[in-house]
């Protein structure tokens, strides 16, 4: 199924809650080394995708795979290969510190405390959360809690990262920092990343490429300029106009 340049790969995917269908026979490529940005609004699909592609969910039916990994046939291969943040951030501890929570998480991985450290040192720094290693999660900010679970999901150094918006509580110099740090992440360390995002501005900044899903399916794929580009709609306000575009819906996403 998944080709040598694919990072993720969905074919036919679907998943039914009862009678609504969250996703309806899904194809999509990430390419290796890129950021995808999968644009959609709210019910689209995108967190049951992220969860799917995470192993959280099984699918109705259809395939995807993590970097050749089948989803389902391999999943805990899979899992070592990826990193999640979820919307809804619930499974740090409150009385532990950040440090304290890192080397938790860490050790569910087999690191130890001195890799916990090394490798957790850049991306706290990064994210501006270098002074607050020390600090109770429960007296986090939402924002520094959510740059937290960014942090968590580099521990194991995976090759794929999986964000379901990852900036949504971030004040705009945490987005900031974490959009630094993801091209970084992408652009230096080639690591496979799809993003999900209400944020037009965010994608406009991110995305190599974008998938637009709707009603569970994705309806355009690929690099923004290129598409839009194909379909006649002007560079200025890109990602708004090929939302409006393949959705045939004004968007309802933060500018």
């Amino acid at each position: 199924m998944s080709s040598p340049a694919s990072g993720i790969e969905c074919s036919g995917l679907s998943r039914s809650y009862g009678s609504r269908q969250a996703l309806a026979d899904l194809n999509l490529v990430v390419p290796r080394g890129t950021l995808t940005v999968l644009l959609g609004s709210n019910g689209a699909g995108k967190t049951t995708l992220l969860k799917i592609l995470a192993t959280l969910v099984l699918p109705t039916r259809g395939q995807a795979a993590i970097l050749g990994q089948n989803v389902v046939a391999h999943g805990l291969a899979a899992r070592r290969l990826l990193g999640f943040v979820p919307a809804e951030e619930r499974s740090f501890f409150g009385r532990l510190t950040v440090l304290q929570n890192l080397e938790f998480f860490a050790a569910l991985h087999g690191l130890s405390r001195g890799q916990c450290w090394a490798r957790s040192e850049r991306s706290l720094a990064d994210l501006g959360l270098g002074a607050q290693r020390s600090t109770p999660f429960a007296e986090l900010s939402s924002g520094m809690k959510q740059s937290l679970a960014l942090v968590r999901s580099l521990l194991h150094d995976p090759p794929v990262l999986l964000l379901d918006e990852p900036t949504r509580s971030l004040s705009p110099d945490l987005a900031l920092r974490a959009q630094v740090l993801l091209r970084s992440l992408v652009r230096e360390e080639g690591r496979t990343v799809l993003l999900a995002t209400h944020n037009l501005g965010e994608a406009e900044a991110l995305a190599d490429q974008v998938a637009i899903l709707h009603g569970g399916r994705i309806m355009g794929e690929g690099e923004p300029a290129s598409l839009a580009d194909s379909h006649g709609l002007p560079d200025s306000g890109r990602m708004a106009a090929l939302f409006t575009h393949f959705t045939n819906q004004a968007p309802e996403m933060d500018l």
